[in-house]
């Protein structure tokens, strides 16, 4: 494995530890390999399928049929936005558990002294408990056990993806991070396409579907976890817990970080205009589109999002890798976003969606890599990695979880669904522009 070179143009890397720091805390410099590149990808693989499938298609058409089953024949033929208010519901509770658990679980994670390492205990619970949740989640009859399992799940996921999200950081160089986190967007377009078809030719038994996604998280996470290295923090090293000081690391100053408080802006809002423009396109096809077909075109679409964000993951992260470059490829990823959301408010059919697939896969894909990389070189202190890569994760997962609540009121209130694009395009503009704020990072 060759050394890290420095990048070109003077380009800022992640904050060093201080001289003499623990071996978990040091800045990494050696370039991981191919086989850990492929272990994480395939860990990534596992992780986005069974979160994103059953936010594009098994939560949905469940809690449809529950509602359905509640109500009268008239009224479930026609009320489909009683529906994407519960679905919306449901995920927003999703997401106040995310917004505890991805902090939380980065700084345990940063203390943890366990002789296995400090994130792989963390990485190991979390795809267990993952798994467990959407297993159980397939068995579920009534709107509030799907509640309780759907929190517990999103649980299990961030403990898992704060966790290793924060292994970039650990183990990987500055000069490699676009490669690398390229490799973490990428397969969420994989594993959407792949757990779509599953579910929709193999599993199509509701309970079928969210079992086979369980089991191919673990299946795919566990072998990074068993071999992929990870730094022992040794007791001695340390810092002495105090609740207040635990509790109070959580507040990071945009005055005096504001390179991290421009990134995480930029995040939420990019975020959340990619979620209000993909969590409600099942109810979009169905109900805005009329659409006969809506599941067999849903993964039609997503197969086109997936090519253009896997070349824009892969490509955008290497080559801001090459030149020594993040926000310019952010900044137009937002703006990419947003013209895909306008697209899809201004010419409502079924072609056109098709082009803002495209684009949206386009610049997303180009967003999730390059970000990622942009979040490990704004962190303001190398021991508290898992903490501060905990909160920049609340950025990326809550939006998620709440974005299809804020949609459903949106369309609810305005009955269709040209507002709920024209405001995702606003959310991924106005992030491009927090993004052109970050100062330290070129």
């Amino acid at each position: 494995m060759s050394r890290e070179t420095p990048w070109p143009h003077g380009a800022r890397t992640a904050p060093a530890a201080p001289a003499g720091a623990p071996e978990a805390f040091a800045e990494p410099r050696i370039r991981v390999g191919g086989g850990w590149i492929a272990l994480f990808a395939a860990a990534w693989l596992g992780i986005w399928m069974a979160q994103l499938t059953p936010i594009q298609l098994l939560l949905p058409l469940q809690i449809e049929s529950l509602q359905s089953g509640s109500a009268s024949a008239a009224a479930a033929s026609t009320d489909w936005i009683a529906s994407v208010l519960a679905f919306g519901v449901i995920s927003g509770l999703a997401g106040v558990a995310a917004l505890i658990a991805f902090p939380l679980t980065g700084a345990l994670s940063d203390r943890t002294t366990s002789r296995f390492g400090r994130r792989r205990p963390w990485m190991v619970v979390g795809t267990l408990v993952f798994g467990l949740s959407l297993a159980l989640l397939g068995a579920q009859s009534t709107l509030v056990g799907v509640g309780i399992f759907w929190v517990l799940a999103i649980t299990g996921f961030c403990v898992l993806t704060a966790a290793l999200t924060a292994t970039i950081s650990d183990q990987v160089p500055t000069s490699q991070r676009g490669v690398v986190s390229g490799w973490l967007a990428a397969p969420q377009a994989i594993g959407t396409i792949l757990g779509l078809i599953l579910v929709t030719t193999l599993f199509t038994a509701q309970s079928a579907g969210y079992l086979a996604v369980a089991v191919l998280l673990v299946l795919l996470v566990l072998p990074f976890c068993l071999w992929a290295p990870d730094a022992v923090l040794e007791r001695s090293a340390r810092a002495p817990f105090g609740a207040r000081a635990f509790f109070n690391g959580f507040w990071i100053s945009p005055t005096r970080h504001p390179d991290f408080g421009f990134t995480l802006l930029g995040r939420v809002l990019v975020n959340t205009g990619n979620a209000l423009g993909t969590a409600l396109l099942l109810y979009f096809l169905t109900y805005g589109l009329h659409d006969e077909s809506a599941e067999t075109d849903l993964i039609v679409l997503t197969l086109i999002y997936m090519v253009f964000v896997i070349l824009a993951s892969l490509g955008a992260g290497a080559l801001s890798d090459r030149l020594g470059r993040r926000r310019a490829f952010v900044f137009t990823a937002s703006l990419l976003q947003a013209l895909a959301a306008l697209l899809l408010a201004f010419v409502p059919n079924l072609g056109a969606a098709m082009v803002a697939a495209g684009l949206l896969g386009l610049g997303y894909g180009c967003f999730l890599s390059v970000d990622q990389a942009l979040a490990t070189q704004v962190l303001p202190d190398p021991a508290a990695r898992g903490k501060d890569l905990g909160i920049m994760n609340i950025a990326t997962a809550v939006p998620q979880a709440m974005a299809p609540l804020l949609g459903a009121l949106v369309v609810a209130m305005t009955g269709g669904f040209m507002a709920l694009f024209v405001l995702a395009a606003v959310f991924a503009a106005a992030g491009s522009v927090a993004v052109a704020r970050v100062r330290g990072v070129r």
